[in-house]
């Protein structure tokens, strides 16, 4: 009795301590890819966006510069007008001094003299008109270009209004494409836990199936003979069991979120001798298209099955024991988004 005592394995703890600690950092993982995959979509979404406010900051500089432009016509036409109208009343001086100057020799009656002033202040009062129509075809042209000023100020605003309006609406669309990525994450989270909760009380009575983190784990050995690629019986009930809830799953998750099972095959890392693989990278890939290729014939969607091998470059654990060589020998099942 004593000696069965003395037989009886001790609680180890390390172990769960570890798949909480891989699990953590799974899920840590699995959110900055949901993240990436956010930044993604959405810069995809605003690159479209992002064109269209170039060609509208584009416009409004275009239409910056007309308007400076106009203002710089306006103020040399303001200009002209100036000296024009201080033209004018020099002309207008002069044509009242002639104009008094006249009436005083008309006054003393000196005849010849008022012949010439008169002359002279014809003159003046045509060069007076001229300037005068000169003065009025440049504010006629003034008003046109206030016109034409106004209209660009009205279309410069019209194209700042459409830029912030078009900004807010890039902000909107980033913001509600965030939320439904979110949703959709949290939807397909929330069957990912059913699906391994489902799994895990139809497999819990199996030892050599194990779930770390979000995966199931399968040793090799449970599906597949020695260095083959071929499912043995038992392989091939357990791979029943898992396409019959996968195909209930895929009824239930709507069709707008992207879901798939990816299969990953993994060997431990001695090398293969001989036989048809050449290399542990083929054996693995291999027995990952085996799986998914049995659960394609009990009905799953093949568009939701995901086949990679891994060779020996991903262990679980380290260490060349037979052990460790067991544990790494696998195939592993997550269910994610495409």
């Amino acid at each position: 009795m004593s000696a069965s005592r003395r037989r009886q394995p001790r609680a180890d703890y390390w172990p769960g301590f570890v798949d909480a600690m891989a699990t953590l950092l799974l899920v840590i993982i699995f959110l900055l890819s949901v993240f990436m995959l956010a930044q993604f979509f959405l810069s995809q979404e605003i690159s479209g966006k992002d064109t269209a406010l170039t060609r509208l900051n584009a416009q409004i500089a275009e239409l910056t510069q007309l308007l400076a432009l106009e203002r710089a016509q306006s103020g040399s036409l303001e200009d002209q007008i100036a000296v024009l109208q201080a033209s004018i009343q020099d002309v207008e001086g002069e044509r009242d001094s002639l104009q008094g100057q006249l009436s005083a020799l008309q006054a003393e009656g000196e005849g010849p003299n008022v012949g010439v002033l008169q002359d002279q202040l014809d003159e003046e009062q045509a060069l007076s008109q001229r300037a005068l129509a000169r003065v009025e075809l440049l504010n006629q042209q003034l008003t046109a270009l206030r016109r034409q000023i106004a209209a660009l100020e009205s279309a410069l605003a019209a194209s700042e209004s459409r830029d912030e309006e078009s900004q807010a609406r890039i902000a909107d669309l980033g913001r509600r494409l965030n939320v439904a990525l979110a949703q959709r994450v949290q939807e397909l989270s929330r069957y990912r836990s059913d699906f391994f909760g489902r799994l895990r009380q139809l497999l819990s009575d199996r030892s050599n199936i194990q779930v770390v983190g979000d995966r199931f784990v399968f040793q090799s050995e449970v599906l597949f003979p020695s260095g083959s690629d071929e499912l043995n019986p038992q392989g091939e009930g357990e791979l029943d069991t898992l396409a019959a809830e996968l195909i209930d799953l895929g009824n239930e998750i709507p069709d707008d979120i992207d879901w798939v099972l990816r299969v990953d095959g993994h060997t431990d890392s001695r090398p293969i001798s001989g036989g048809r693989f050449r290399s542990n990278w083929d054996l693995s890939a291999a027995r990952a298209i085996s799986v998914v290729q049995h659960l394609i014939d009990q009905g799953v969607p093949p568009d939701r099955l995901v086949a990679a091998g891994f060779g020996e470059y991903q262990p679980l654990v380290d260490g060349e024991t037979p052990e460790a060589y067991a544990q790494n020998r696998r195939i592993e099942l997550k269910l994610t988004q495409r």
